[in-house]
């Protein structure tokens, strides 16, 4: 199966989530930039709150790839305490590094979200979701920041995966939702015709229709307690 694009794959995906549509305690977090398109169909068809969760990792000096940790928005910081262990990172430079990835974190924060507080997702079902999963890092960093934060279940939801990983997140989250797991898998934006940037201008667009369509649907279901 190849997605058409982002908003093909989301609609795609949220087939899979029927389960949790129209329920209060549910609420889709995306992950910028790519997985807000996909999030905003899965929220739109489930009738979800959309907003994003911001996830940016701690990656060791002069191994960037490597992380020693995360951060993630509500003010969420993990440690990789094996990497650091085995590499004998001083905290002073984890504090670098961490300060570092909080300023764009924060620049990320006020152009996506503006002044709206990040959501309470204590006790909610948190749907984390992204255009796809090939290593599966930042989710996973992603994943156990919002752990951090008190939700009653993280399920994690993609379009296309690389089958181990996705295996992988069995053990490590509530529930994982992969639309499609092709072997061999090779790479995320191969199974999209359409696989262009994501831009900040779009990600602030959708979370403000998505804003406009939750706010109109929640007045929707006041008129009607109350008649």
């Amino acid at each position: 199966m190849i997605f058409r694009d982002r908003t093909d794959a989301g609609r795609q995906l949220a087939a899979r989530l029927r389960k949790y549509a129209n329920r209060s305690d549910v609420i889709v977090l995306a992950l910028p930039r790519g997985g807000v398109p996909v999030a905003y169909e899965v929220a739109k068809a489930i009738g979800a709150p959309l907003d994003i969760f911001l996830v940016r990792k701690l990656g060791v000096p002069g191994y960037e790839e490597l992380a020693m940790g995360a951060i993630a928005s509500g003010g969420v910081r993990v440690i990789n305490e094996d990497v650091v262990r085995q590499l004998h990172i001083p905290d002073e430079v984890i504090d670098a590094v961490a300060a570092e990835e909080q300023r764009e974190l924060e620049r990320r924060e006020r152009a996506y979200r503006g002044d709206r507080l990040p959501p309470d997702v204590k006790g909610r079902i948190a749907i984390l979701i992204d255009d796809g999963l090939a290593t599966g890092s930042t989710m996973r960093a992603a994943a156990e920041a919002l752990r951090k934060q008190g939700p009653a279940q993280i399920v994690v939801a993609v379009p296309v995966a690389a089958p181990q990983t996705c295996e992988e997140f069995r053990r490590e989250v509530d529930e994982i939702v992969c639309a499609v797991t092709p072997e061999p898998f090779r790479g995320v934006g191969l199974w999209y015709e359409d696989f262009s940037q994501t831009t900040d201008e779009e990600v602030r667009e959708l979370l403000r229709k998505a804003t406009t369509q939750t706010k109109h649907a929640a007045s929707r279901a006041g008129g009607q307690a109350g008649s």
